[in-house]
């Protein structure tokens, strides 16, 4: 139980279960391994690295990175249901969708921030900020539906690539695999590119949207390095809340800082910016 503790908690406490499309906590996500084959299998391992990495392959999960539309689930719409089983439009398709996605490439778990975090509780919201960037990066693959993308459209028009905390969740490290997907949830690469990323023409079109270079795009780590460039790329994203601009930041710089929600957002990004001078030394950043 110790190294089962160890592994869950580097995931986010509330889960998707793909195969029955229920909203699990942590004593749900156990229950789910006690009760499957993978947990058999463990019961005869010996070797702490063995049932470590068995423990790591089950609870593999996806993260859905998209732009906030109508109709989006929250926990409480959800919580004791099945999404299957629901009928809607809109947000709640998509969510029905992406976890559907997420089964069919071999995932058992998925995240969503429409509907895996209490909003209602300003305590769980500030922790799911602040580890949200963690989450992305513990992640396995990072499924990006882009709902305004059609066949003839082109990726870098879509408004996903506006919006502060996608920002993020694209550079969310190397090792992730993120996929793209259109308004019919079809791949926006043909083929059998595993990773979307690392296609060289989709990569082309990104730094292109993003005004980041394919070097940061393939081979990023949180940090303060170089950081008047990771000031820029936020520079054409916009929030809902002007203080969730300097927020979604705290990620791609590594900084530790508390959410403080109601504070201006100019109050918000001196807080950042003091933060990244003093652990760099860089007053350039004054000046992006």
């Amino acid at each position: 139980m110790d190294i089962f503790s160890e592994i869950v908690a580097d995931i986010p406490p509330r889960l998707l279960h793909t195969p029955t499309g229920t909203l699990c906590g942590r004593d749900a996500q156990l229950s789910h391994f006690l009760n499957s084959p993978e947990f058999t299998e463990l019961c005869s391992l010996k070797s702490p690295s063995e049932i470590r990495e068995k423990l790591s392959f089950f609870f593999r999960f996806t993260m859905l990175s998209h732009r906030w539309g109508v109709g989006e689930p929250l926990l409480r719409d959800i919580e004791g249901k099945g999404i299957y089983d629901l009928e809607g439009t809109g947000g709640l398709a998509k969510l029905q969708q992406f976890c559907h996605l997420s089964l069919t490439r071999g995932f058992s778990w998925a995240w969503s921030d429409t509907c895996c975090i209490d909003k209602d509780s300003s305590v769980e919201l500030q922790e799911a900020i602040g580890s949200m960037f963690s989450w992305y990066h513990r992640s396995s693959l990072t499924i990006v539906y882009l709902a305004d993308v059609a066949h003839t459209g082109s990726l870098a028009d879509s408004v996903w690539f506006k919006r502060g905390w996608t920002l993020q969740e694209l550079q969310n490290t190397r090792q992730i695999t993120v996929l793209f997907y259109m308004q019919d949830w079809s791949p926006y690469v043909n083929g059998d590119v595993t990773n979307h990323k690392m296609d060289p023409a989709l990569l082309k079109e990104l730094c292109k949207a993003t005004q980041i270079s394919q070097r940061h795009l393939t081979n990023f780590d949180p940090g303060m390095e170089d950081s008047r460039s990771r000031l820029c790329w936020a520079s054409h994203r916009r929030t809902t809340r002007p203080e969730d601009m300097a927020y979604s930041l705290f990620g791609i710089f590594k900084a530790r800082l508390p959410i403080l929600y109601g504070e201006t957002a100019e109050d918000a990004l001196g807080r950042l910016l003091a933060e990244v001078i003093s652990r760099s030394g860089d007053v350039s950043v004054l000046d992006w």
